[in-house]
């Protein structure tokens, strides 16, 4: 049993892990791709905000689709749709045909994260949820440390379209894994009542279940602050402080070390306290360590050694809040756990792509504008949390 437990964890973090690696590998290659293609920061950026929009907006097709004909079979048609986009990159001779196969490529990559959050729901609930949960982020977190590694080697043996087709080749194994090592969880007699109405009745249900929103945007503020740094670090770390894009990736995988280290703390931390108290606890821990960030910029500080120590401790407590969050909203609607999972990646992702967008208006080449977003992101978590979570009735029920 406990070899299926861990087998099943690190097969869908894997499959959830295989659309950010697509993010991570490239950030190094950010500055290249411009020059190489002619194109501005703001061109390339966009790049990473159509692959976030196409990522989180056809995650409520993936996740209905998921109920209504079984897990395994959305999964084939999205890492096929992954890798057609990949080869299409590989291939773009400017800026416009990369950013349209990169949202091509993001609307296959959301199915891996939207479906391996249903079937830890159709395997799991309660902490035995928050520990499988907690187990997929650890595996969904190697994606950045090796990813910006692996795409900063990549680059310097070839070039960064070289890139596109080494994510492409790990569709196609992704493809494999499925069709060899992952059950169906969603059996034959549980997707008779799915369909189109249903899912439309299920998505007039989630919004109007105040307790699944609020969880939902605590958790997706926290990812949006995480967006604002993905799509802002690339050009703060290599342009204005001068690292490399080598070094970059070494210091962009520092904070993922403490996202999913501290990730793991889940499962003992909830079976003691339990899951609620955990989400306040982190949320307050995340809050105040970018607040202080925000205010050491504020006042002029303007250092990478200050910005570096403050990011790990604010993601660290970053590592209990998406899991924790995602499993208690996900909590009471098992029957629709594909389209609550989709509804939730959606929102999580429009948050994002909308944080990015607005940063994005005020990038002036220093790290500034980074640090103003993510701190508004952390903001909004905080106030989210106290004003909403406190109220409402968040029951941390038992595991299964």
């Amino acid at each position: 049993m406990q070899t299926h437990f861990i087998r099943n964890a690190v097969i869908l973090g894997l499959l959830s892990a295989i659309g950010p690696f697509a993010i991570d590998m490239y950030l190094p290659a950010l500055p290249t791709i411009g020059q190489s293609l002619n194109a501005d920061i703001t061109s390339v950026q966009l790049s990473l905000m159509l692959f976030f929009i196409s990522f989180g907006a056809f995650q409520l097709v993936f996740g209905p689709l998921s109920d209504m004909f079984g897990r395994k079979l959305p999964l084939y048609i999205g890492l096929t749709l992954f890798a057609v986009g990949g080869i299409g990159c590989a291939l773009a001779p400017d800026i416009t045909t990369l950013n349209i196969f990169r949202f091509i490529q993001g609307i296959g990559a959301c199915a891996g994260m939207v479906i391996s959050r249903a079937v830890v729901r159709d395997l799991h609930t309660g902490i035995e949820a928050a520990r499988m949960m907690s187990l997929l982020m650890l595996v969904f977190s190697i994606s950045p440390i090796l990813a910006p590694l692996t795409g900063s080697i990549v680059i310097g043996l070839a070039d960064w379209r070289a890139v596109f087709w080494v994510v492409t080749v790990a569709a196609i194994l992704g493809i494999v894994m499925i069709a060899t090592m992952l059950p169906e969880t969603r059996p034959q007699a549980q997707r008779v009542e799915s369909g189109v109405g249903s899912a439309l009745a299920a998505y007039r249900l989630l919004f109007a279940d105040g307790n699944f929103l609020a969880l939902t945007f605590i958790g997706g503020f926290g990812i949006a602050s995480f967006f604002v740094y993905l799509a802002n670090s690339p050009f703060v770390l290599i342009d204005h402080y001068g690292l490399t894009p080598t070094l970059y990736s070494v210091f962009f995988s520092i904070n993922a070390v403490s996202f999913f280290a501290v990730s793991q703390m889940t499962g003992r931390l909830a079976d003691r306290f339990g899951l609620t108290r955990v989400v306040r606890v982190a949320v307050v821990g995340y809050f105040v360590s970018i607040a202080a960030l925000f205010t050491l910029f504020a006042v002029g500080v303007d250092r990478l050694d200050v910005l570096a120590v403050l990011m790990f401790i604010g993601c660290g407590f970053l590592g209990l809040v998406i899991p924790t969050t995602a499993v208690l909203a996900l909590e009471d609607h098992g029957e629709i756990a594909g389209t609550a999972s989709a509804l939730m990646g959606t929102l999580h992702f429009a948050a994002g792509a909308v944080a990015v967008a607005l940063v994005g208006l005020f990038v002036d080449g220093t790290a500034f504008p980074m640090v103003v977003g993510i701190a508004a992101c952390a903001l909004i978590t905080f106030v989210l949390t106290e004003a909403i979570l406190r109220q409402r009735r968040v029951v941390d029920v038992p595991a299964e």
